[in-house]
């Protein structure tokens, strides 16, 4: 029964993060005009689900990460009470943010979450220096280098398109092609880019709570709750969406565009080299890079969003230790 439970939690969990997160990558697609929501969502799910494959072969050290290994004793990794607990506090966080259209990050749901619960259960052995190395350094310092990298590549973008005169004129082309055209095939692919490497680094983290039901293989795993996330995508993933897409700045295909390569190449860094950033801080945060640029940047719901991620971790925190206690009672 225990099992079961914490099945079902794995899966609301990785339900409420295709919610909030499967729309950001194609966000830019939606807001700068290029698509409508329900070719940007399909385009999203398709990419993301393919991320979510490639997640079996690339990013096992994320589903070791998330187990809890490091941070808490072995013994207590092999309680199912133990990542039950985690996934409900993280899911929970995440379902609340999502209701209200608040584009937050089940990866620090779930750093929340494992500090919650690994605190209520074996208090000052919990290891705090692994969890600030490991999870809350890449975190913080992600966003603020996306912002800064968006921020140049645009400016870089902007200067070179000023150096080629065909560029400079009423019907801009490149090699003889629309360069309006060439701009949106790019976009289009950046997009899938970032969905795809949000499917590579999301998946492992809820994977990483099932590893103690030793009958169901990582890879089938892996599988089944990229197609729970991708159900979450498609139901529920419009509110945030269009915080992500019209609220945080406006911006054309290039922009856009700028700020998806920044995200994908960032993300996709990160989970191939284990680090557990955080794709919605990172989208963000290259969005805010742009909106600096060009002026165009609404301070009013990047504040929101900021408020939001600060929350997150205490709330998750919380949850998750009121779930571990009531199910240690119960037990």
């Amino acid at each position: 029964m225990i099992l079961i439970l914490l099945f079902i939690s794995a899966c609301f969990l990785a339900y409420t993060n295709g919610a909030n997160d499967n729309f950001k990558g194609v966000a830019t697609l939606f807001g700068a005009g290029i698509t409508d929501y329900k070719k940007a969502i399909n385009w999203a799910t398709l990419t993301t689900f393919a991320g979510s494959v490639t997640a079996i072969f690339l990013a096992k050290e994320l589903v070791k990460n998330f187990s809890g290994k490091g941070l808490v004793p072995n013994e207590l990794i092999q309680s199912p009470t133990f990542a039950i607990s985690i996934a409900l506090g993280a899911a929970i966080t995440v379902f609340t943010a999502t209701k209200i259209g608040m584009p937050i990050s089940t990866t620090h749901s779930l750093v929340g979450a494992l500090f919650g619960t690994g605190v209520m259960a074996v208090g000052s052995q919990f290891n705090f220096g692994k969890l600030g190395n490991t999870f809350l350094m890449p975190l913080i310092v992600s966003p603020l280098v996306a912002t800064t990298l968006s921020l140049i590549a645009y400016l870089l973008f902007k200067y070179i398109r000023k150096q080629i005169p065909s560029l400079n004129t009423k019907k801009p082309t490149l090699i003889g092609i629309s360069s309006p055209k060439i701009l949106d095939g790019l976009h289009y692919l950046s997009s899938g880019i970032v969905s795809f490497s949000r499917g590579l680094n999301d998946t492992p983290k809820i994977v990483g709570l099932l590893i103690i039901i030793n009958t169901i293989d990582i890879k089938w795993s892996m599988i089944f709750i990229a197609v729970i996330m991708a159900l979450g995508g498609l139901i529920n993933a419009k509110k945030v969406g269009e915080t992500m897409s019209e609220k945080i700045t406006k911006m054309n295909s290039g922009q856009g565009f700028t700020a998806n390569m920044i995200t994908g190449l960032l993300v996709t860094t990160a989970s191939i080299h284990g680090l557990p950033v955080s794709t919605t801080h990172v989208s963000v945060g290259s969005l805010f890079g742009i909106g600096i640029v060009t002026k165009k940047a609404n301070y009013k719901t990047i504040g929101k969003i900021i408020l939001s991620w600060v929350l997150t971790l205490p709330i998750a925190a919380i949850m998750s230790a009121i779930v571990f206690k009531t199910l240690e009672l119960l037990m």
